[in-house]
This record gives C-alpha cells, sequence and structure tokens, in this order.
C-alpha cells in the first residue's frame, strides 16, 4: 500500500492550476495538501492552458513537503483523460474525481491513471485518487466509492452542488449538509479511508468557520477543503490534539499496556472509568500529535 494513503491531512486548500501567482509558493502557508484545480477555477477555453501551467509547476516548483491533488475536470466532459495525463507526467500525488457518483467512476479513473503511470515511468501505485461527492446519488452510494480502489484514500463533500442537489441551499449553519456529513463519515470509517468536509466561502465570519470546524471535528472528520491561508490555522489547532489530550492519551495506553498484564480489564484515569476499548482512540490521538508535530513523548 502507497506509505502516503494514511498521511496528514487536516487541510486541502484549493488553488487556481491557470494562475501562477496563486500556485508558486502556497506551501509557505503550510497547509497539508494543496489542491490544484483544472475543473470549476479555469474557464472553457482555457484547459490547455491550465495544463501546462500545472504540468510546469509539478515539474518545476519544490513544495516542501504538501501533498499536491489535482482535481480533473468531470468524467462527463472531453477534458478529463487528458488531465490525468497531464498531472501524473507532472508528477501530482493524487488525482481528485469530481461529481462522483459510483465505485464505476473511481474504476474508470484508476485505469486512466494506471496507463497513465506506465506510459510515464511512474511506480505503479504511487498516485492515489480521492472522490468528491457533490449529489444525493453520490451521498447515498458514498459507501461502494470508499471500497472501489486500493488507491483511494478518502472521499470529501462538495457542499454548493450538492445543496443545489437537495433543492435547498448553504445557509451557513450546517443542518442542510448534516445528512450528508454523517453518511459520509460512517461510510468512511467502515472502508478505512479519510474524509474531507466542504469549502466555508464566508471568509469575513471567521468565528462561524471556526464553529464549522469545531462541528465536523466532532463528527469525525480528518479535515477540510479551504479556499484562504487565512482558515489554515483555525483547522490545525481544532485538528491537533492539545498537550491535555496528548497527557490523557499516554496514560492510557501506559495503564491500558499494565493492567492487561495483570489481568484488570477495568480501571479509572484522572477519575475517569477506562478500559480497552479506549485503548484505539488513545493510540490514534498519539498518532496524530506525531504527524502534527506536536508530540514530545515517548511512545
Amino acid at each position: 500500500m502507497n506509505p502516503n494513503k494514511k498521511r496528514l491531512r487536516r487541510t486541502m486548500m484549493f488553488l487556481n492550476a491557470q494562475k501562477p501567482g496563486l500556485i508558486k509558493d502556497p506551501y509557505i502557508y503550510k497547509p497539508d495538501s494543496i489542491m490544484l484545480d483544472l475543473e470549476d477555477a479555469v474557464a472553457e477555453n482555457q484547459k490547455d492552458a491550465a495544463r501546462f501551467s500545472l504540468y510546469h509547476a509539478l515539474q518545476t516548483i519544490d513544495y516542501r513537503g504538501c501533498e499536491r491533488v489535482v482535481r480533473i475536470n468531470g468524467l462527463d466532459t472531453p477534458y478529463w483523460r487528458e488531465d490525468i495525463r497531464c498531472a501524473v507526467a507532472g508528477g501530482c500525488d493524487a488525482i481528485r474525481i469530481p461529481k462522483t457518483e459510483s465505485a464505476q467512476d473511481v474504476k474508470v479513473v484508476e485505469e486512466e491513471v494506471e496507463k497513465a503511470e506506465k506510459d510515464f515511468g511512474r511506480e505503479n501505485g504511487s498516485v492515489l485518487i480521492m472522490a468528491a461527492i457533490e449529489s444525493a446519488r453520490g451521498v447515498m452510494r458514498a459507501l461502494d466509492i470508499c471500497e472501489a480502489s486500493e488507491r483511494l484514500f478518502g472521499i470529501a463533500l462538495s457542499g454548493g452542488d450538492y445543496t443545489k442537489d437537495l433543492q435547498t441551499h448553504i445557509t451557513g449553519t450546517g443542518v442542510e449538509l448534516m445528512g450528508a456529513r454523517q453518511n459520509m463519515v460512517i461510510a468512511a470509517r467502515a472502508a478505512g479511508v479519510q474524509c474531507f468536509d466542504t469549502v466555508y466561502t464566508d471568509l469575513d465570519n471567521m468565528e462561524g468557520f471556526r464553529q464549522d470546524v469545531e462541528t465536523i471535528h466532532l463528527m469525525g472528520f480528518d479535515g477540510k477543503s479551504i479556499i484562504n491561508p487565512r482558515q489554515i490555522d483555525i483547522v490545525h489547532e481544532i485538528f491537533t490534539p492539545s498537550q491535555k489530550d496528548i497527557i490523557f492519551a499516554e496514560k492510557v495506553v501506559r495503564e491500558i499496556d499494565d493492567k492487561k498484564a495483570k489481568g484488570i480489564g477495568v480501571f479509572t484515569v484522572d477519575g475517569k472509568m477506562i478500559d480497552i476499548a479506549f485503548y484505539d482512540g488513545a493510540k490514534r490521538t498519539i498518532e496524530l500529535a506525531k504527524a502534527s508535530g506536536v508530540y514530545k513523548g515517548d511512545l
């Protein structure tokens, strides 16, 4: 399995692949991933120019460890195959499929990615896939989509198109997204892949943004798509374990390891009743702290 499949992805920042000023140095803001967009951000008559810009950016810019995901055009357009070839040839890390509605959509893209890897001398399996879910049909088929390919590292909600399909609109409360969000998280967890939330477009309402991020963190998401560097710090703060969380997780892991060896199944840590069911969650907290660069312990 590609070791990057489980990498840290708290933030995935959208950038217009056609604009050199945007894609030349986004790593300075330290998002975990960048989304180089060939789809909605690029006008119909500028697709070739955007691919040219994308290829040379991927070939020449050192993104300093920032994951490079390319959003291709929809499978109902004449552009997506050439988008994949350009992105894979350039050296991208992953392809994002827009408007995914079935496992077959993922399989079709997987086949083209494999061909491109072979044609351009990339290692087989080196390019990952993620699927954007933007419709009611896609939400209902989320588990099938998550299980469609070993290359697929995660799914992402696209709230604008989804709410149009639902015949409502983005309200800022999150009510209209709640069903899709929970269904997608459940599907992702069942399949063992990651799940990412939609963008928050009101850049003047940072308090509303913080509340939105806190909500999706509590729901179980792995991270959030973003559209502006100002949003990065808030997402990283909320999705990075606090020192209090880390210390408690360490105590849980050490106590369970100790008590398990002594045949003790239930005990207390800091006044809370703990059993073996808490072990995996505590280990995940520590692994996330390590990946976020804030762990100072020795577990």
